[in-house]
């Protein structure tokens, strides 16, 4: 491949994160993103973590129930071993359960000339960035931050606000554990606690 193609190439790849609480629609808006790629007849490919088995071992699944075929990884390097020589956009679910390495091979990827589209919680339940989320945003070509409602006083919400005394950082969750809440509502309800 002569340099002008090769540019041409890696010209066409990008980074686009998706964030924001939990509930907020991350996930849909990447099934979205990915049903609409699938339309335009583009090869795509998806990952999550082998880690959120929450809905489905094989598929990334929404809170309002849509799906799509996914491969479960336990490690970001393992998504560059699974990718097709004819895919055109990946797809990468739950990115703040990953290592690091995520970033690293999402750069690879997008610098192939793939469309990544990577879906994640930017805060951990704490309010704290979460994971490799803040590295992702960094190096993303285009940001999404969707919000969800809050569940206290009806405005939007950015923080995920984990109901039980838990404390461990990665806890799988649904809505029984989980309310969105904006930022006064967590403030308020975090000190109560």
């Amino acid at each position: 491949m002569d340099s002008e193609n090769q540019k041409m190439l890696i010209s066409s790849g990008s980074i686009e994160v998706i964030c924001g609480s939990m509930f907020s629609g991350k996930t849909e808006e990447l099934l979205r993103r990915l049903n609409r790629a699938k339309i335009a007849k583009l090869t795509v490919q998806v990952f999550k973590p082998k880690t959120d088995h929450r809905y489905h071992n094989s598929k990334v699944v929404s809170h309002d129930a849509s799906q799509i075929e996914a491969l479960a990884v336990s490690s970001s390097i393992n998504i560059l071993s699974h990718i097709n020589s004819e895919t055109q956009v990946v797809g990468i679910d739950e990115a703040q359960f990953f290592d690091d390495s995520i970033t690293e091979v999402s750069n690879q990827l997008a610098n192939k000339g793939i469309r990544v589209i990577i879906a994640g919680l930017d805060m951990d339940f704490k309010g704290n960035p979460f994971g490799p989320m803040p590295k992702l945003l960094a190096i993303a070509d285009q940001i999404t931050k969707v919000r969800a409602i809050c569940m206290s006083c009806g405005h939007l919400a950015n923080y995920s606000f984990r109901k039980s005394l838990e404390n461990q950082l990665v806890m799988l969750g649904k809505q029984s554990e989980y309310d969105p809440l904006c930022r006064a509502c967590f403030h308020k309800k975090k000190r109560l606690k």
